[in-house]
């Protein structure tokens, strides 16, 4: 048995972070939003046992330490599915260690092309569950499209979509640490939060540029380093005519919003002078 799809990145266009748990996580309000830059993954299951990942980068972890092996062993916990091996093919495009949920989308499509394979017929609220004990972005990677996550990114709310928009993603030449940036976080001390109902409101009113206007991440004012090349690039995306623009996730990678290809492709191809990771995709 043997089934191919797309593993679609995803970004914040919104991030709050609402208080610091018991268990030591967070509680978090974010709205999140996919996007076409994706990975491709093919996954094949035959009689035996074992689960493998291959992918065309050499830094990405083969064995049960990938997230994507781990959704399949979870899946096969899940179901009680026992008797077969899974050999995952991962072909990355989304940037790693960006903030874009690469690894995440990766899992949440291993979880419902096992669902397809072995025609299980998982509710999406089942497939969200066993995705929560893999990674907290993996059950909104579950179904995408446009969603408030909050709790540990558990509890999600479909909402309207955002107008069909052009994105354009940078990652800068770093990496950020979630756990570091976590660490630094105290929630009574965040200085200025999203206005996440103004978001929704604008969301259910189609108005991209409200939209635009309240795009917002407290990691931003919290980044150990780094900040001043999110904020070139912020600043090239605005001279180059983007509505809004915001860092996605813990960073670093940063995108803009913009209402036509032709703004966003001379943005892309501005930052593209001193980035190379650079995108230029849309919502989907």
């Amino acid at each position: 048995m043997k089934l191919s799809s797309f593993a679609f990145a995803k970004i914040n266009i919104s991030l709050d972070i609402v208080s610091k748990r018991d268990d030591g996580y967070h509680n978090l309000k974010t709205i999140m939003q996919s996007i076409n830059l994706c990975d491709e993954i093919s996954l094949e299951c035959t009689n035996g046992e074992g689960i493998n990942v291959s992918t065309n980068l050499a830094y990405i972890p083969k064995g049960d330490q990938n997230i994507a092996a781990k959704a399949a062993a979870s899946f096969f916990a899940h179901t009680g599915i026992t008797g077969y091996g899974a050999d995952i093919c991962i072909e990355k495009n989304i940037p790693v260690c960006a903030g874009l949920g690469g690894g995440s989308t990766d899992a949440a499509c291993v979880l419902r092309m096992l669902d397809e394979m072995f025609e299980t017929k998982l509710q999406r609220k089942a497939l969200e569950e066993i995705g929560n004990t893999i990674g907290a972005d993996v059950p909104f990677c579950i179904s995408g499209g446009t969603k408030l996550a909050e709790g540990t990114g558990e509890i999600l709310t479909d909402l309207p979509p955002i107008p069909q928009s052009f994105i354009v993603v940078c990652k800068p030449p770093f990496s950020c640490s979630t756990p570091e940036l976590f660490g630094r976080v105290n929630c009574e001390k965040i200085r200025a939060r999203p206005d996440t109902e103004g978001l929704i409101k604008a969301l259910e009113n189609a108005d991209i540029n409200g939209v635009a206007r309240r795009m917002y991440n407290v990691f931003e004012d919290i980044l150990p380093h780094g900040k001043s090349e999110v904020d070139a690039i912020k600043g090239i995306l605005l001279d180059n005519d983007a509505l809004g623009t915001v860092m996605t996730g813990s960073g670093p990678a940063v995108f803009g919003l913009f209402s036509g290809e032709e703004k966003a492709k001379k943005a892309y191809e501005r930052l593209l002078e001193s980035y190379k990771d650079c995108y230029l995709t849309k919502t989907v």
